[in-house]
């Protein structure tokens, strides 16, 4: 075994591929710039923990009390304070368009409960759509009340075995009670899944009749250019809108997630995602003469798109300077408005900004797509 390793043939074959590799730049480039900017994309994205949380309040007390309970949340970085709010159904209305992360409701008595030394409650309202995000806040609201039930004790000289609790939190979690992990997982990835999906089916089917040779051939037709890429699109467009009938399926009857809005909207949103995933594929294709080449440049893409797309992780949770990259991210518009539509039921004037951008991402793909496909056949 040590004589074939030492075998000068063997040397001059490694010596031979070491050389056919640095002739490549397309394969250096592979081997050097995903994995790091990879790893940078996952240390900084998928993080666990949240802060500075969107905090609304309805103060029906008015006191100076009620205000130092407020001020305890919105002192550290936990809960970033909004706004208040007039009564509990426009607190509910803002959480409900995704305005805030979590809502407090101080009671008209705060205040004469804490002076008769009387344990008093306050309403806490969480979106537990993110069942990560809903824990964490909860969490938050408890330790935070808890250290100021221990402050104000202090000040009214109550003793521990007197009175434990002066506030006591009475929490509620909205979109899903249960904290169902699999709710918030999957409306996520379903938005990842149907651009990559959409992209390495378009690029592959573009780099194969490359590979072929089939789309010279369609230049000796009389079909015009345009009528050349719709009859390219358009069966993909079909075929992946099945997927989505398949996806949804799934959702609802394996994972028993609920379809609370428009099933029209979110199909409307599933087609312009499945158009951004072609366009940007076609685009990719374009750049490429075979189905390797067009798999190591998606490398460059598609990563980045699932990991900056809020799918598997809150936006809110990435560093500040990482979040503005994430408007460039067509899933990420996708992803908010399927979890609100299917589990928020949020009205849709609420999300006609997400409609728009993904409208916008969709023309602009498709737009670059045809526009090099065209100078191609060309």
């Amino acid at each position: 075994m040590l004589d074939k390793l030492l075998n000068a043939r063997i040397w001059s074959l490694i010596i031979k591929e070491l050389n056919q590799i640095k002739r490549s730049k397309q394969l250096i480039i592979s081997f050097i710039i995903p994995p790091t900017v990879q790893m940078i994309i996952f240390g900084f994205a998928l993080n666990p923990t949240m802060s500075h949380m969107k905090l609304g309040v309805v103060d029906e007390s008015r006191t100076i009390e009620s205000r130092e309970v407020v001020s305890a949340l919105s002192e550290n970085d936990a809960f970033d304070l909004q706004g208040y709010y007039a009564s509990p159904d426009e607190l509910s209305k803002a959480l409900t368009e995704g305005q805030l992360d979590a809502g407090i409701v101080i009671p008209v008595k705060f205040t004469e409960q804490l002076v008769r030394r009387e344990t008093t409650e306050i309403q806490m309202l969480f979106n537990g759509l993110n069942t990560n995000t809903g824990t964490i806040a909860q969490g938050y609201a408890s330790r935070i009340i808890a250290e100021y039930n221990l402050r104000k004790a202090a000040s009214l000289r109550v003793s521990h075995s007197e009175s434990p609790l002066l506030v006591t939190p009475r929490v509620a979690l909205l979109y899903n009670a249960g904290l169902v992990s699999s709710w918030y997982i999957v409306s996520g990835v379903f938005g990842v899944l149907l651009m990559l999906n959409s992209s390495i089916v378009s690029a592959s089917a573009l780099t194969k009749e490359k590979e072929l040779g089939t789309v010279e051939q369609l230049l000796m037709t009389p079909a015009s250019t345009s009528e050349i890429i719709i009859a390219k699109i358009a069966p993909l467009f079909l075929l992946l809108m099945l997927t989505v009938c398949l996806v949804m399926l799934v959702m609802v009857l394996v994972f028993h997630i609920p379809i609370r809005g428009s099933l029209a909207l979110i199909f409307l949103a599933s087609a312009l995602c499945v158009l951004c995933g072609i366009g940007l594929g076609t685009f990719i294709a374009t750049f490429t003469k075979n189905a390797t080449q067009a798999q190591l440049l998606s490398i460059f893409f598609n990563p980045p798109i699932a990991m900056l797309s809020g799918a598997m992780t809150p936006i809110e949770a990435m560093p500040e300077w990482i979040q503005p990259v994430t408007y460039l991210n067509p899933v990420r518009y996708f992803s908010i408005i399927v979890r609100s539509l299917m589990l928020k039921d949020t009205p849709p004037e609420a999300l006609y900004i997400h409609f728009l951008a993904l409208l916008a991402f969709a023309a602009i793909l498709v737009s670059l797509s045809v526009g090099r496909f065209r100078k191609q056949l060309s």
